[in-house]
């Protein structure tokens, strides 16, 4: 079976929904289990309407929206879109990330069957494919996040349009820039006690295996630099760039993470289902490397926290990438969100596999 899946992503780089997912092949500590909650091509970031759930994607084109009751079936909500990776729910519209363009599709549960034509509702955005493809979601201020990349691997861009977070005010369309040096975040959240935004940041590439290390940041005011292209992981100077500023004008990360894991979606813990242990974590999608000699990567990772200082960092689930030689290492699957439910249960989207897990603890307490 697990051949039969490797072979299929090697050959066709994704799965077919009809194919059975290895399962059993994945790891969760003790105490939870795993279950394909559905089959969605290329599965990026994840979205809660109040009866929905809302998928990006980004070599489909497509966002899909899933009914939370009955058989769960992907329903195609917009097609045709440039690289709609990240989604947003607010008010009854569904918000999509379009690279240059913020797209807005009105009053989206209640024409699921007839989905409404995608309304531009910014075009503030550069328009370069090269991390163009943005992860987005609203702030406790009601603003729309929206981050950018850098358009480079290491590069000096224009410090107010690339390598920046913005928030969007739909009502003006405005767009403020509230922080800097960020290389390419394709994931946020907010700290729900002190409403404070956290993010994960992805390293620069052709370092080395072992450097730089991705990041999980924290921003405490608007406006703070984050090191990108100057600085990597709080004390790397970059070998181009790091003459013209030191890493100790930048704000450090919370935590290091793998060098080259491309941590791509993140929340907060919220729910009460899983042990205390785990109440208030971060836990982030692992993406996987693409470009070093031993991969790295292929998890679902958590960070414990206590007063907002990480104590821990290690895997939540292993197992989508398989084999211990490097010449024998292949992906069945690569997360790349996760999402809390209202029950307290963890959703993770992986767009190799094309499939949304939903992960639940059964143990006991």
């Amino acid at each position: 079976m697990m051949r039969l899946v490797v072979w299929a992503v090697a050959m066709f780089g994704w799965l077919a929904p009809a194919m059975a997912l290895p399962l059993a092949s994945l790891k969760p500590p003790p105490g939870f289990a795993i279950e394909v909650f559905a089959r969605v091509p290329n599965a990026r970031q994840m979205a809660l309407g109040r009866s929905t759930l809302f998928v990006g994607s980004m070599r489909e084109g497509k966002v899909y929206a899933i009914p939370l009751q009955g058989a769960r079936k992907p329903m195609v909500v917009a097609d045709r879109i440039e690289m709609p990776v990240g989604v947003a729910f607010r008010d009854g519209d569904l918000y999509v990330s379009a690279v240059s363009r913020i797209l807005r599709l009105r009053d989206i549960e209640a024409r699921l069957d007839r989905p409404p034509q995608p309304e531009v509702v910014s075009s503030a955005y550069p328009g370069e494919t090269h991390h163009g493809w943005k992860f987005i979601a609203f702030g406790p201020d009601g603003k729309l996040y929206v981050p950018v990349g850098a358009p480079c691997n290491i590069c000096e861009p224009d410090p107010d349009r690339y390598a920046v977070i913005t928030r969007l005010d739909l009502g003006s369309g405005q767009v403020e820039v509230v922080a800097r040096g960020v290389r390419n975040t394709v994931g946020f959240d907010w700290q729900p006690q002190s409403g404070e935004l956290w993010f994960t940041d992805n390293g620069r590439d052709w370092l080395g295996d072992d450097a730089p290390p991705d990041e999980l940041n924290r921003l405490r005011r608007p406006g703070e630099h984050f090191g990108y292209p100057y600085c990597h992981g709080g004390n790397l100077a970059d070998p181009e760039f790091g003459r013209v500023r030191r890493c100790a004008e930048f704000v450090p990360p919370v935590q290091n993470l793998g060098a080259h894991v491309a941590s791509l979606g993140m929340r907060f813990y919220t729910g009460r289902q899983f042990p205390a242990r785990y109440h208030g974590a971060v836990f982030i999608a692992e993406h996987g490397s693409w470009n070093r000699s031993r991969k790295n990567g292929y998890r679902v990772s958590v960070v414990r926290l206590q007063d907002n200082r990480a104590v821990s960092y290690e895997p939540f689930i292993t197992g989508w990438l398989q084999g211990g030689r490097a010449n024998e290492e292949a992906a069945w699957g690569r997360p790349a969100d996760v999402l809390v439910m209202a029950d307290g249960s963890l959703l993770v989207s992986d767009d190799l596999a094309g499939a949304i897990y939903r992960v639940t603890y059964r143990g006991s307490r």
